[in-house]
């Protein structure tokens, strides 16, 4: 039976109307060859890289700004013109593009450079100082001039510290042969708060920013996308229109544009339709919803559960909105109760404005007059989301239903 109602499927799609040319150009990783106003973030960006094609080390970059406003997409532009003209003028130039939230650990993104260099390391089982030193050895003797990308550094700096910006950004004073230039990403306006001054010295050497986009640009965006992606004549204006003004809503994420134009083109396509409509768009639109935010819940570190998790259980108690230092309490109740050493306030704080500019916490600056001023507090996605997911994960599902004894002292 089963596969009678799959083949039923299989023959509804093979036979229904062809919306897509080509679907892959709609996803956010799809590097174009035209990057719609970002023309001053390249020449600027290449102008800084540009030594190397002279045997000049450049400077160091940090490019910064939210979700969705271009700085994979231009960076990865750059580097692959640059690795093709190094080619034609036979310049001993080298790139590697790493992302940080993918790879995990300073051991595995010095593992991933020694690949770079021709050096193979273990899995694990090296101490991260010795497959540093093996890859500056391997690189010395190389004669390069590496380009290293470290996309989303934020989320490495933040479980692991910054030891391997260090290490990058000072390896050039022990190289005799080759040099390393560092290209830092970030989606935290904040992030280089967390940096020790010494770091952020070296990597800080040039920054760019790149600003939102606005609902006109991204509107050429998906246009531009769409002729490559959808057959002619099978999105109507007023979805594309509807794709970019949403996505303008959401700080000018490209990505959230993009996503959306092709969720509501399989939604379609599924239904057999002809053409993409505003209603597509909307359904696309709370399925996106739905899928962001159970995927971040999933993939949060451990400590921002546990953040998250007390304000659930704040907010089971019946109290709706607190300040940082009740949610800190639980959260040290919490940490205690399943035997793992507790963060700081400061850092539970930071924590605390991460889960608010992701959207899943409402934090709000307060004045306590002459006690200063703290955070007001309040869940930002709905009680049964957050249980949904968390009862499925082993540190937390035994904490969704306790009681928190230091709430007492709330009432």
């Amino acid at each position: 039976m089963y596969e009678d109602l799959l083949n039923q499927v299989f023959d509804r799609f093979l036979t229904g109307p062809r919306l897509f040319r080509d679907r892959e150009v709609l996803r956010p990783d799809y590097v174009p060859k035209e990057l719609p106003h970002r023309e001053d973030q390249i020449l600027h960006v290449g102008r800084i890289l540009v030594p190397v094609l002279k045997g000049s080390r450049s400077s160091n970059i940090f490019l910064y700004g939210q979700t969705g406003t271009g700085k994979t997409a231009v960076i990865k532009f750059i580097i692959d013109r640059l690795t093709k003209k190094s080619q034609e003028i036979e310049a001993p130039v080298v790139a590697c593009y790493i992302n940080c939230r993918l790879t995990g650990t300073d051991y595995r993104v010095f593992s991933k450079l020694c690949e770079v260099v021709d050096i193979n390391v273990p899995f694990t089982g090296l101490a991260t100082n010795e497959v540093f030193d093996r890859f500056k050895v391997a690189l010395d003797s190389k004669k390069i001039l590496l380009i290293v990308v470290l996309d989303e550094i934020d989320f490495l700096v933040r479980e692991q510290g910054d030891d391997l910006l260090y290490d990058l950004t000072r390896g050039n004073e022990s190289l005799q042969s080759s040099k390393v230039s560092v290209v830092g990403i970030s989606n935290d306006l904040q992030f280089k708060e967390h940096l020790d001054p010494r770091v952020l010295s070296s990597l800080s050497e040039e920054e760019v920013v790149f600003r939102p986009y606005t609902a006109i640009e991204l509107g050429d965006i998906l246009q531009a996308r769409a002729n490559l992606g959808f057959v002619s004549g099978t999105l109507t204006k007023g979805a594309l229109n509807l794709c970019s003004a949403l996505a303008a809503t959401e700080h000018g994420d490209a990505r959230r544009a993009l996503d959306l134009l092709r969720v509501a083109g399989e939604l379609a396509e599924r239904e057999g339709k002809s053409k993409v409509i505003e209603e597509h768009v909307r359904s696309a639109q709370n399925k996106i919803e739905e899928d962001r935010i159970t995927s971040t819940l999933k993939t949060l570190p451990l400590h921002s559960k546990l953040v998250l998790c007390s304000c659930y259980l704040i907010k089971q108690a019946g109290y709706d909105g607190v300040i940082t230092g009740n949610v800190y309490e639980v959260y040290g109740e919490l940490c205690r109760k399943i035997q793992l050493e507790s963060l700081t306030q400061r850092r539970v704080s930071g924590l605390i404005s991460e889960l608010d500019i992701m959207g899943l916490l409402n934090a709000s600056l307060i004045n306590m007059g002459r006690y200063g001023r703290t955070k007001k507090i309040k869940l930002g996605i709905p009680e049964k989301v957050i249980r949904e997911i968390f009862v499925k994960d082993e540190w937390l599902s035994t904490l969704l239903d306790y009681k928190p004894r230091c709430l007492c002292s709330l009432k």
